[in-house]
């Protein structure tokens, strides 16, 4: 646990009590959820509860609430993170005196956010089996919420980027509830069609036959490989340049190319990016030293401080399975079901990440959900969507 989160609850010693609207509504949440030890951290009008579900499972779920300090919420917004990601990672970065990120935007809206991350960020590659699918990740989440409502009674919304969105439409999909109003969806994909559908059921294929063979978990490596273009930005990598395969990209060169590229890059699932995971430029030079490259929304700091703030960052096979299979429409493997959400849906996807993609969004509304928008941001990346240093303006404002 973070060495700075102290438990600030009334009659503490470890730091300055905050107002008991703030306090005391994470401390009832704590003795709903509780099982697990308990983390406070105080900010600026804010505080926030860490909390692992210690459920007698190899690792566990962690829930983050963070809470204003001088207004009781209106709503609650379930944030949940990327592939591999976690609530820190994905929606608490940047930090900082700005507190310029994701969560902190919704709760100066007057919502108590409460981030949900899987299992898989605590683990060792050895826990996760071959159930850890997104049927396994929605029912995690559905007990979170489950507990919650009980307490609360508030109006929720599930926003999701990336595998969290997809997360957030299947667990609509199958949450009944009034008080569900809204599915926020940041750069996702439901169902290809034609030739991409195709070749998404490739990829399923792909992560099936490792399943059979064992392979339960991958690390995509992207926390190294940002970590050593900030710590060593000229040394050698192992991997070959393009246009000399006998020389090597530099550290600093190969992670920009990484996150620029991603889509060029080899792996069963990196096509699904029409160009990759942050927007910029990238041009080869005479020798890798002299390559020249640079991004153009997203900080390569704030990306470090994104990847420094993950557990495990492994991403578990049956989750990538789920995905494709809904990457392919395949209601056989792994089925949503588009006509059951009734929430409001509001859908984003970013020029340069997921792409120009709507065929989920005309799903939900060929079910008789006419509340469905659909959205491309244009010269945005991946992890832009969340990261971008302008990101309340040309993404968060749309949600």
């Amino acid at each position: 646990m973070d060495q700075d989160h102290r438990d600030t609850r009334p009659g503490t010693d470890a730091g300055p009590a905050a107002p008991a609207r703030g306090v005391g509504l994470l401390t009832r949440i704590e003795r709903e959820l509780g099982t697990g030890t308990a983390a406070y951290l105080p900010g600026d009008g804010w505080i926030r509860l860490t909390l692992p579900l210690e459920d007698g499972g190899p690792a566990p779920v962690t829930v983050d609430v963070v809470a204003d300090i001088t207004r009781a919420p209106h709503g609650i917004a379930y944030l949940l993170p990327g592939g591999g990601l976690n609530f820190a990672a994905d929606f608490f970065t940047p930090g900082g005196p700005a507190d310029h990120n994701l969560a902190h935007e919704l709760r100066r809206q007057g919502l108590l956010v409460v981030g949900v991350t899987p299992r898989e960020d605590a683990a060792a590659a050895e826990d996760i089996t071959a159930e850890w699918g997104l049927a396994a990740h929605r029912r995690d989440l559905a007990r979170v919420v489950a507990a919650l409502d009980s307490v609360l009674h508030l109006p929720y919304q599930y926003a999701g980027h990336s595998a969290g969105a997809a997360l957030a439409l299947d667990a609509a999909s199958h949450d009944p509830s009034p008080r569900l109003r809204r599915v926020v969806v940041l750069d996702t994909t439901g169902p290809y069609t034609g030739d991409l559908a195709v070749r998404a059921a490739a990829t399923r294929d792909v992560y099936a036959a490792q399943l059979a063979q064992g392979t339960h978990a991958a690390d995509p490596g992207l926390a190294a490989l940002v970590a050593r273009a900030v710590t060593d930005p000229a040394g050698s990598s192992a991997v070959p340049w393009p246009p000399d395969p006998s020389l090597r990209f530099t550290h600093a060169g190969l992670a920009h190319f990484a996150l620029i590229r991603t889509a060029a890059l080899p792996g069963p699932a990196n096509w699904i990016y029409a160009q990759g995971h942050s927007a910029g430029g990238y041009a080869f030079g005479a020798t890798p030293a002299e390559d020249r490259f640079s991004l153009a929304h997203t900080p390569l700091a704030t990306w470090h401080a994104a990847t420094a703030a993950l557990g495990s960052g492994l991403l578990p096979t049956a989750l990538m399975r789920d995905l494709a299979a809904v990457w392919a429409g395949d209601g056989a493997t792994y089925p949503i079901a588009w006509e059951r959400i009734g929430a409001e849906v509001v859908w984003v996807n970013t020029e340069l990440g997921r792409g120009d993609h709507p065929h989920g969004a005309e799903l939900i509304r060929a079910g008789g959900n006419d509340r469905v928008s659909f959205t491309v941001v244009p010269g945005y990346g991946h992890g832009d969507a969340v990261w971008s240093t302008k990101a309340a303006a040309d993404v968060w404002s749309l949600l």
